[in-house]
């Protein structure tokens, strides 16, 4: 079983005059269908995981217009997709995660932009900034900038966001620049709805072959001599092409207000939230009209010189507001308004904090101190409760650290961790006791669910430097270590990137290393994409009435390996904590001096629990005979240690009150939850703990012979009991 989109393909299929309800997400994978998109690719993340997610499974409807769609195995080869806009006059999209994934394309996307397009291109990069996300915190708009690329920052409204779609894909046709378009979290999650238009079949695409290539140019290639006419090209005619257009459409936004001699530019990502906020100083209404002029840029790269000039002159200041840093737009805007001689005061980063995410809190900061400069008359009711709105939010918080400190109390840290039942927890167990054995050793970990092995209680991993990086990241490290280095990624990222980053350098070069590959046999960390080893709809189905791990039906990554000439590889079920643990010291311990893999298989208990739960049921509304496995502690046995929490962190796992009178110490104890994985007796097993857990097996519509031997041993168990 997978996630459905059943319902998100039924509303991509809305035509004319019908009204679009949903997410921001949605509305723009629907904006691209009307758009006339001929192709579409990218590498699965969220914040835009969703676009590719849907359009995969919409592979028949789209078929019908002729809509190519690819998932690539990574970012790279999605912006090589794009390709296929220089010559022909063919609209391609291609969707990522943030500027972890703008970096793995980075190099296709300079040559993309060197060469220019025909065809209109469009990026959908979530930008996952700020403390939720989960990426290192950079931004997109240094690549727009650095390689000539138009970037949209649209207004989170669903009706602004498909048309900013619709025209991008124009502005890049006109300027022959590729258009990048950023999509924070909220924006892609912002709910709301538009009048549809009819999906647009492209008149090049599948349905409409083209009959010849197009002729040799060579000013088509980015290769030297030709760049240097690439460089003049985007200052010379692209840029100011793009310009026009994004004046005669009025694609940057103006709200006009009473308060002429005061304007706020803004990105036009953070519209919604300086409304709220502009909302509290009595500023501008819930409904977005404003008493201070402001400007919004729905394109943030390149803007427009003589739009910024006609909106600052004449005012007695400006705010700029961006987030994140190097503070790019500021930069540009009071460049350009100094060449002009303009001397309006300028207000964006000294008075707003230089990194982060620009939440509610953080503008109601910045703007109060502008408002206390210079609209202190125009504001000071609305002023007073702002500023007590601060003042209360700050007195909670010293409440709460003061309260915490005299009850000496300190709030239990909530890392993120594994799913119940991940097969990935097992293993580093494993990973800690065998290092009893070898001693410490030197971790390279990850991008992946298996980063979460960074936290309590496992703690583990000394770096992690990009997605499938884990292998070449060791290089410098393992031959100045006296102990072996273990490298860890999953399958996802081994297909991704680690493939040749990684193994291929390691054989090439003949290191000594030791390679732990978690085959799930999904990119689960992502939402349980299918990749190149996960498991055929056949080979699920045939599993789901066995209740079996499939990992190990699919060979592709044990074929790859030994047909690249990796000779040290073993394969173990993650489950199995003890040989886990016995693998990885032979690994350490070994002679053998080369590339050493261990392949640790256990499929993605999401995925499992997605497949089993609907047969079961199915089966106990048929009142067929089910069995389900669950683990418990015997309280009597418990001694009270909690090594296997320690060893273990499975949230089914915790502590309850200790039964016996005369003993202080909480014992441990498994809660609802529990899949039944087997993993702690697994640990009490492989690490000698106390024999106190439990397997218990709970049969509904049991067998006639069951129900008998039921009938039979319950007095005698009662009789042992009060023996």
């Amino acid at each position: 079983m997978e996630v459905s989109f059943h319902e998100e393909i039924k509303l991509l299929q809305l035509g004319k005059g019908e009204e679009f309800h949903g997410e921001g997400i949605l509305a723009i994978t629907k904006a691209l269908l009307q758009s006339g998109v001929s192709y579409i690719g990218g590498y699965q993340g969220a914040p835009v995981s969703h676009l590719l997610d849907v359009m995969v499974q919409a592979k028949e409807y789209l078929s019908t217009l002729g809509v190519h769609v690819e998932a690539c195995s990574n970012e790279a080869s999605a912006a090589a997709m794009l390709g296929a806009s220089i010559h022909y006059p063919m609209r391609g999209a291609v969707t990522w995660k943030s500027i972890v994934g703008t970096n793995v394309a980075a190099d296709a996307l300079s040559n993309l932009s060197s060469a220019g397009v025909v065809g209109g291109v469009l990026i959908v990069v979530g930008e996952d900034y700020g403390e939720g996300a989960s990426v290192i915190q950079e931004r997109t708009h240094a690549y727009a900038m650095k390689s000539s690329m138009i970037l949209v920052d649209p207004r989170p409204n669903l009706a602004q966001m498909v048309n900013m779609v619709e025209h991008a894909f124009a502005l890049s046709e006109c300027s022959n620049m590729p258009a990048m378009m950023e999509l924070r979290i909220r924006a892609c999650h912002v709910k709301g709805m538009f009048e549809a238009k009819n999906n647009i079949a492209p008149t090049i695409s599948s349905n409409h072959l083209l009959n010849e290539p197009a002729s040799f140019n060579y000013e088509k290639l980015a290769h030297p001599p030709v760049t240097f006419i690439h460089e003049k090209l985007k200052y010379q005619s692209r840029i100011p092409a793009a310009q026009k257009y994004i004046t005669e459409h009025n694609l940057n936004e103006l709200f006009d207000g009473e308060l002429h001699n005061f304007g706020i530019i803004v990105q036009g990502g953070l519209y919604n939230t300086l409304i709220r906020v502009l909302n509290q100083f009595d500023l501008a209404d819930v409904y977005g009209n404003t008493k201070i002029p402001i400007y919004v840029l729905n394109v943030v790269y390149p803007l427009v010189p003589n739009q910024i000039e006609k909106f600052c002159s004449n005012k007695d200041a400006v705010i700029i507001i961006e987030e994140g840093q190097p503070e790019y737009i500021e930069q540009e805007i009071c460049l350009a308004l100094r060449r002009l001689n303009i001397n309006t005061p300028i207000h964006g980063k000294d008075i707003f904090q230089n990194a982060g995410e620009y939440n509610a809190d953080v503008m109601i900061r910045g703007l109060i101190t502008f408002v206390n400069k210079y609209l202190v008359n125009e504001c000071h009711d609305a002023l007073v409760g702002a500023s007590q709105l601060i003042k209360n939010f700050d007195d909670r918080k010293k409440l709460i650290a003061s309260k915490l400190i005299e009850d000496s109390v300190a709030l239990p840290p909530r890392p993120p961790g594994f799913c119940i039942g991940c097969p990935e927890r097992p293993v580093f167990s494993a990973i800690k006791l065998s290092q009893r054995t070898v001693g410490d050793i030197h971790i390279s970990a990850d991008i992946g669910c298996h980063s979460f092995g960074t936290f309590p209680p496992f703690s583990t991993g000394h770096t992690i430097l990009g997605y499938g990086m884990s292998l070449a990241s060791r290089a410098g490290v393992s031959p100045n270590m006296q102990r072996r280095v273990l490298s860890i990624m999953g399958d996802g990222g081994f297909w991704h990137n680690g493939l040749l980053t990684g193994v291929q350098s390691a054989l090439f070069n003949g290191d000594d290393a030791v390679l732990l590959i978690f085959k799930n046999g999904y990119t689960s960390a992502t939402g349980t994409q299918d990749i190149l080893s996960t498991p055929s709809i056949f080979e699920k189905n045939d599993a789901t009435d066995k209740l079996q791990s499939l990992v190990h039906t699919n060979q592709s990554i044990e074929n790859t390996l030994q047909g690249l000439g990796v000779q040290w590889l073993k394969s173990v079920n993650t489950y199995e904590v003890d040989r886990v643990r016995k693998t990885l010291i032979e690994a350490f311990t070994s002679s053998y001096n080369g590339l050493k893999v261990i392949i640790a298989e256990g499929e993605c208990q999401l995925e499992r629990q997605r497949r089993i739960k609907p047969w079961l049921t199915s089966m106990l509304k048929a009142g067929k005979r089910v069995m389900k496995v669950k683990y418990g502690v015997d309280a009597d046995v418990c001694n009270g240690d909690h090594a296997c929490i320690r060893l273990s962190g499975c949230p089914t796992l915790t502590l309850k009150e200790n039964p016996d009178p005369l003993k202080l110490d909480p014992v441990a104890s498994v809660i609802e939850g529990c899949v039944g994985c087997g993993l702690c007796g697994e640990n009490a097993h492989a690490a000698t703990l106390c024999p106190s857990f439990f397997r218990t097996e709970i049969i509904q519509n049991p067998t006639l012979a069951e129900k008998l031997l039921n009938f039979l041993r319950t007095p005698l168990i009662r009789l042992l009991q009060t023996a």
